[in-house]
Parts: structure tokens; C-alpha cells; sequence
């Protein structure tokens, strides 16, 4: 029979930075849509996986130099590619011990409920049996993480780990083995500086109104969120002053939005609790050493002198349209037939 300290042993030799478990009843209260217990009614445990986001893909849009860095590696790899797979491998020792388990890696699908705004999908799907919930459920993974005893819900709604403090995604496991529990982590991470909302672009977060909820017996609170300024603000800010590109920004792993890098939720965040020494992973060098920049959306385009000099001087400048184009026609194969002129430094 494995045991809950075997089954840390193994997520961490797999790669997972960070291993909760929580007995499902746990999910009492919660509301039918997000209840668990609905998925798996066999389940015993819940098991929380996090992987850190590592601090350096962010440093890219700290600086201003690369945008596809945090959405590639910080955001859709964790939860598309590297999540899946400490998943899959977990799952296979759990079911070598005759355990059923369920992986769930962090990522929308058909859910009932609109995982940006919260609200039910009239129209969407229809109960598969009576009295069972409206497929799919969503769960909220990082309550799944406050359950599992990971840490806390800051004031930003994001989820704070004494390890990692906003740095990580989740992915999470229904078995139906029964593992001993972790404790609900009763520390405190967030003090309530609201550096989270200050440095919000999108102006998503509120200063003064909250949200509480009861989750397992403990009442949370964390700031009031406009979930569509959100959507926007992760684009570039309410007004693109965090947007540094003229076109729409190219996706990686589909993803490619968040572009705003988390300015307040995570790296103001981040920053704070880093200077208050409040979390463990801390750094040789600060991660800001520089007022976060903006862009001056009110000044025409233009070239530098340098790329004038450089790229100008040997004839290799194009016009974005020209990209988009040639793109939008999947040209390449073309070009090279009808002998267009490509890149040699490229071709």
C-alpha cells in the first residue's frame, strides 16, 4: 500500500518542486460545477503538483528585450508540456499500486463555467445524468492548492507558497487512494501591501473591495477582479503602455498573450516578498534594478540610429506588412519555387 510520503518522494524525483494532499472531503461546500468529488466519486485524495515558474523568464520583459520567453517557458510549457508529464509518470506508479487516478493538467477545455469570468454557459452542455453537474467541471486550482495545504491566497487571488511566493502552476490528481493528509497551511505570506494592484495595468484588481469565501472551514479574501480588464491588461496594459510591439504578437504553445508579464500580481508581488526575505527561493542579485519602463504610445514610430546604420546601410530592412503577408499565404515554399528573394542569412 503506497503511502503519502512515498508518493511526495516520487512527484519531487519527477520533477514537481512542490506536492500537497488533501483528503477529498474537503471539497465540502464547494459549489456542484466546482466539486470534485464529482469527477471521481471513488476518489480519496486530492494531490496538487506545483512547478516553479523559473524567475528568468521573466526577466525578458523586465528588461523590455524578449516577450516570448514567460509565455513559452513560464506559462504554456509548465502547464502543456513538463505538468503533463511529471502527471502521467505519477499516475503510472499510482496505478501500478491498483490505484485509479485522474490527471488533470491546467489547461480550459469545455467547461460549464467560463474560466475567465466565472459565469455559467447557457447553452453550452446538458447534464449527462440527472442530478449529476453540467460537464465539464472546473476546478479551481489553486484552491485545489490552498486544500492541499501549499499556501495562501494572496490579495491579488494569485496562489502565494512559502517556497515560491506567486511563482508557480498547478496541476492536480483525483485517486482513490487514501493518503495522510497536510495540514492547511496556516502561515502568512501576503501583507496586505497591495503592490499587486498598484502595479496592475489592466487595472484589474480592486484596493478596497474583496471576495470571501469559506473553503474548508477557513474563511478567504483576496481582491475584488474585473477578470475582462485582466484579459486585457495581460495584452499590454488598459492602454498598450506595457506593449511594445505594433502588431499582434505571435503565440507560443498557443499561447503569446501575456505579454504584461504579471506586472503586478506576480513581479511586483514577487519583488515584495524577496526584499521581506518572506519566501525561500531568494537570489544572488534583486531582480529590478531599473523603474519599470513604459511605452510612449503618443510618439510616432520610428527607427533608432543604430538599426538605420546597420540594417538600412545594407538594404535589409522590410515592412512588417510584408511579413504578415507572406505568412498569412504560408509563401515560403512558394518563394523558394518561384526564386523570390529570401534571407540568406536565414535560407
Amino acid at each position: 500500500m503506497i503511502t503519502a510520503k512515498e508518493v511526495k518522494a516520487h512527484a519531487y524525483r519527477l520533477g514537481a518542486d512542490l506536492c500537497g494532499i488533501a483528503p477529498m472531503s474537503r471539497f465540502e461546500g464547494a459549489p456542484p460545477q466546482n466539486d470534485a468529488r464529482y469527477i471521481f466519486p471513488n476518489a480519496k485524495s486530492l494531490i496538487v503538483l506545483g512547478f516553479r515558474i523559473a524567475r528568468g523568464t521573466l526577466r525578458g520583459i523586465e528588461e523590455g528585450t524578449l516577450f516570448s520567453n514567460y509565455s513559452s517557458m513560464g506559462y504554456a510549457a509548465l502547464n502543456q508540456v513538463y505538468g503533463p508529464m511529471v502527471l502521467w509518470n505519477l499516475t503510472r506508479i499510482l496505478e501500478d499500486e491498483g490505484h485509479e487516478t485522474i490527471p488533470m493538467l491546467n489547461a480550459n477545455g469545455g467547461e460549464a463555467i467560463n474560466p475567465v469570468t466565472g459565469n455559467f454557459r447557457r447553452g453550452w452542455s446538458r447534464p449527462a445524468r440527472p442530478g449529476k453537474p453540467y460537464p465539464d467541471i472546473l476546478v479551481h486550482f489553486r484552491l485545489a492548492a490552498f486544500i492541499a495545504g501549499l499556501g495562501e491566497i494572496g490579495w491579488s487571488k494569485l496562489l502565494l507558497t512559502p517556497q515560491f511566493g506567486p511563482r508557480q502552476r498547478l496541476a492536480i490528481m483525483l485517486t482513490d487512494a487514501e493518503l495522510e493528509p497536510d495540514p492547511i497551511y496556516e502561515g502568512k505570506i501576503c501583507d496586505r501591501c497591495k503592490l499587486c494592484v498598484k502595479n496592475c495595468h489592466g487595472n484589474a484588481l480592486s484596493m478596497t473591495e474583496s471576495v470571501k469565501v469559506t473553503v474548508a472551514g477557513h474563511e478567504l479574501e483576496w481582491s475584488k477582479l474585473n477578470p475582462l480588464a485582466c484579459e486585457k491588461g495581460i495584452q499590454g496594459g488598459s492602454e498598450g503602455e506595457l506593449n511594445p510591439f505594433e502588431v499582434e504578437y505571435p503565440r507560443m504553445y498557443g499561447y503569446g498573450r501575456a505579454i504584461e508579464g504579471a506586472c503586478g500580481c506576480m513581479r511586483a508581488c514577487m519583488i515584495h516578498l524577496e526584499e521581506r526575505r518572506k519566501i525561500k527561493n531568494l537570489f544572488n542579485n534583486p531582480f529590478r534594478s531599473e523603474p519599470q519602463w513604459t511605452i510612449d504610445r503618443s510618439k510616432p514610430y520610428e527607427l533608432t540610429k543604430e538599426i538605420e546604420e546597420y540594417y538600412g546601410s545594407r538594404g535589409m530592412i522590410e515592412d512588417v506588412q510584408d511579413y504578415i503577408k507572406y505568412n498569412e499565404n504560408d509563401n515560403y515554399a512558394t518563394a523558394k519555387k518561384t526564386k523570390q528573394k529570401i534571407n540568406p542569412l536565414i535560407d
